[in-house]
């Protein structure tokens, strides 16, 4: 309490003096109205910090760096983790302890919410993929999945279609209803976008949208490929996309209606994540010139077998 009170009156002195306009300031008096004895407000001023001060000192800064490094996106495991690698001996308590104390918040992220209605066809409906999330060319396997965004005019909704060799979003969708007929139109503009008529395989969840007829239609002569039920790890791809966009963007805006979602949306995928944002996934590149690259490679390798 009474370090509080010294911290209290050298602060209070120090936030008087930068002011623009200079005031009279009394220390003696701050210190009576607090309660502080002059010597020992003087001692305290000239007093060395001990050993664990400075050690403290030091590791607040070390979370404080690996924070920022992270776009203020780690908690204390993952701090704790990067300390420790650093030669630190610090546990997870007192990480978590420091953090509380300079008001650090890793970004939280909602926990998973079923959006669309999975009917019971466990016996029809086979997952192809198995997690097999890496195929060795373009247009191999698609997958789609449907997420809500809220606004202050109610919830819109995504559909978005991933091409699983580059994880670039090659179409998307939003609606205002859950309608099968968002998921067509957003199949008919990839197909039409990519100039192909079906990809060896189309991945999705048991949603009502994507067992439809008018989804099947759509997807006449595809090998249909379905996550098991209420088990969204079979689609992780799309569905870490949607956490992406959500927790990178859309989460930091106040989204009015409908016409500002969409502006967001575009914003994000068309002119960041396709063509900018890099992905472990595809050597450090953007999906987009991941997918340059494998054209590359195609010509370089048939230009050999010409030669």
């Amino acid at each position: 309490m009474t370090k509080a009170l010294y911290t209290a009156v050298s602060e209070y002195v120090e936030e008087i003096n930068a002011l623009p306009v200079k005031r009279q300031v009394s220390v003696s008096g701050i210190r009576k109205k607090l309660g502080v004895s002059r010597s020992g407000y003087h001692a305290w001023k000239k007093r060395v910090p001990s050993d664990t001060e400075i050690h403290r000192a030091v590791l607040k800064e070390k979370i404080q760096k690996i924070y920022n490094a992270s776009h203020q996106n780690y908690g204390v495991p993952k701090i704790t983790a990067e300390l420790q690698k650093s030669g630190e001996k610090v546990t997870e308590k007192t990480v978590g302890n420091y953090m509380r104390q300079m008001g650090m918040k890793a970004q939280w992220v909602k926990p998973y919410v079923q959006t669309t209605t999975d009917p019971d066809f466990n016996q029809k409906l086979k997952n192809i993929l198995e997690e097999e999330f890496n195929p060795d060319h373009p247009d191999a396997v698609w997958c789609s999945d449907i997420t809500y965004i809220w606004t202050y005019e109610g919830f819109v909704y995504l559909t978005s279609i991933m091409d699983l060799y580059s994880r670039k979003i090659i179409s998307w969708v939003l609606s205002d209803t859950l309608k099968a007929g968002n998921v067509v139109e957003c199949i008919e503009k990839a197909k039409k976008l990519r100039k192909i008529d079906k990809p060896l395989i189309f991945h999705c969840d048991r949603g009502c949208q994507y067992v439809s007829e008018a989804f099947r239609n759509a997807t006449a002569g595809m090998i249909h490929s379905y996550s098991k039920k209420a088990y969204p790890w079979d689609n992780a791809c799309i569905e870490s996309f949607h956490v992406l966009l959500k927790r990178e963007w859309i989460n930091r805006f106040k989204i009015c209606n409908y016409t500002h979602a969409y502006q967001l949306i575009f914003e994000y995928i068309e002119t960041f994540y396709n063509t900018v944002r890099i992905h472990s996934h595809c050597g450090y590149w953007s999906p987009d010139q991941y997918e340059k690259q494998y054209l590359q490679d195609i010509k370089e390798n048939a230009s050999k077998i010409t030669s």
